[in-house]
């Protein structure tokens, strides 16, 4: 955390907000394109959950390095030669809820289980982590809107919008600069709904030119 903060990727009053976050039990995801820092602000977010607490995460491949004592991790595997005995990221979410987290982490929200991670946000688990592709806060709730619709449940968007307005807390933004470097743009908290229109607060991250 104190490596961000130094190298300016995030000031250190958005530092403290999420923290306060993360030890408050909110949902949060993390929004970005390829290489914009997504899995590292993830990393850094997840070592501020207390220790004590059940830590399930959900990956491809284990990038996370949580340091905390009561961790379980579930990964991903292809299906073999046959076509036979693959295990994706929906059937870990669905079995890990078996297990009795208290927190729940998933690498990236890339595809159906985008429907249970947001049931598992609604119904008791808190304080939940993960990142999804894409370009700003607003984008994120299209996307994830999206994603849920490949579950193929038939649900109406009034339905997956109340879902994802209740069950998400804060988006953060990390975007890569021009110049290379890796910045918090954007922070967004989800505040509920008017009329089908899910409503967020946004708040912009200083420029690099007025840090």
């Amino acid at each position: 955390a104190e490596d961000l903060v130094a190298l300016g990727s995030c000031p250190r009053p958005v530092l403290e907000v999420l923290r306060g976050a993360v030890a408050s039990h909110l949902n949060v995801i993390i929004s970005g394109g390829t290489g914009s820092g997504k899995t590292t602000l993830l990393n850094v977010l997840s070592s501020f959950i207390p220790e004590g607490e059940r830590i399930i995460t959900i990956e491809d491949s284990a990038e996370l390095q949580l340091q905390q004592s009561h961790v379980v991790r579930l990964e991903t595997r292809p299906a073999n030669l046959e076509g036979r005995g693959e295990v994706n990221q929906r059937d870990l979410l669905k079995n890990c809820l078996r297990m009795r987290p208290d927190r729940i982490i998933l690498g990236e929200i890339r595809g159906s289980e985008a429907i249970d991670m947001l049931q598992a946000m609604n119904t008791g688990h808190d304080g939940s982590l993960t990142t999804i592709h894409s370009n700003s806060p607003r984008d994120c709730l299209s996307r994830l809107e999206t994603l849920v619709m490949f579950a193929g449940l038939d649900l109406p968007s009034r339905a997956i919008r109340e879902q994802m307005s209740s069950a998400i807390h804060i988006i953060v933004q990390q975007s890569r600069l021009s110049d290379g470097t890796r910045k918090i743009t954007q922070i967004s908290e989800v505040t509920g709904m008017e009329g089908n229109v899910i409503t967020c607060l946004l708040y912009t991250s200083p420029s690099p030119r007025d840090s």
